[in-house]
């Protein structure tokens, strides 16, 4: 379902010609980085088109905007887990007026492996992996013609190294980093500027859904959306491959090379091993 909210844009004089606005799409856009991405892609005058499955978040996410900048917004219900979801926001896309693409939408599960639900594992891969191949797909479809876009996908920190007890999750995020990473090489040629984000903690609903023990959680190191998605946003605009918020991310993705794989591998278990909650096996 698509659901188009319009501004009132400032009327110029009859006789000065307007330039085309940009046009973003942001996925996951109901909440968290991709809301913040959207308020942020507002403010330097894009147009909006919000891809997420809580409609009613989003209208109000919209109405929020539209009220201090002048812009137009579209809503598009969808579950990018899902053939048909994937399926309306690629069909967006291939209306060819699309600017900057933001892949944000994604989840973690944290648990032991065999004892979550595999439906959501698959699920995990379904989102962060096939959505958003096939939606950067559609993209550089439309970008490379024209000789100028932008996609932004949303990788981790885990993106960098294995993480037991999400490893699913960490799966997906490297194969977003080196998916990304290989993109940008390709793209660059044509104009196109493709910018993987490697946030870490980030205060947003992600642990929620993830069923970590949140009273276990360390307060140390966290960030907001907002110089999260600033860092995204500067990097793109830079024409660079990854952007890490942060010194304490920064240093994070870099752990690897510092340690040895196994003592990462062993550190990052232990860390979220503890964080499991009851609810996450269903215990």
């Amino acid at each position: 379902m698509t659901t188009t909210v319009e501004a009132q844009p400032t009327e110029a004089p009859a006789t000065q010609a307007q330039p085309a606005r940009k046009r973003a799409l942001i996925t996951g856009a109901s909440s968290g980085i991709g809301e913040e991405f959207a308020r942020q892609l507002a403010e330097r005058g894009n147009d909006l088109i919000l891809v997420a499955r809580r409609k009613d978040r989003m209208e109000t996410i919209a109405t929020e905007i539209k009220a201090a900048n002048p812009v137009n917004i579209e809503i598009i219900e969808a579950d990018l887990s899902t053939a048909e979801g994937v399926a309306a926001t690629r069909a967006r896309i291939d209306q060819g007026d699309i600017s900057l693409l933001v892949n944000n939408a994604g989840f973690g599960i944290n648990g032991v492996f065999g004892e979550t639900p595999l439906e959501r594992e698959l699920e995990e891969l379904d989102l962060n992996i096939r959505a958003l191949t096939i939606l950067s797909y559609a993209a550089i479809q439309q970008m490379k013609p024209k000789r100028t876009g932008t996609i932004i996908n949303v990788g981790s920190t885990g993106s960098y190294q294995p993480v037991p007890y999400m490893s699913t999750y960490a799966a997906t995020k490297a194969y977003v980093l080196y998916f990304s990473e290989g993109l940008h090489e390709e793209a660059k040629q044509y104009g196109v500027t493709v910018t993987c984000l490697c946030p870490g903690g980030t205060r947003t609903e992600f642990m929620g859904v993830a069923k970590f023990d949140q009273a276990k959680m360390p307060r140390a190191g966290w960030m907001s959306t907002k110089p999260v998605v600033k860092t995204a946003l500067d990097a793109a605009k830079a024409g660079r491959a990854i952007a890490v918020p942060g010194m304490t991310n920064k240093a994070m993705a870099n752990v690897h090379r510092v340690l040895p794989r196994f003592a990462v591998r062993k550190i990052a278990g232990g860390m979220f091993k503890r964080l499991i909650s009851k609810e996450a096996n269903g215990k």
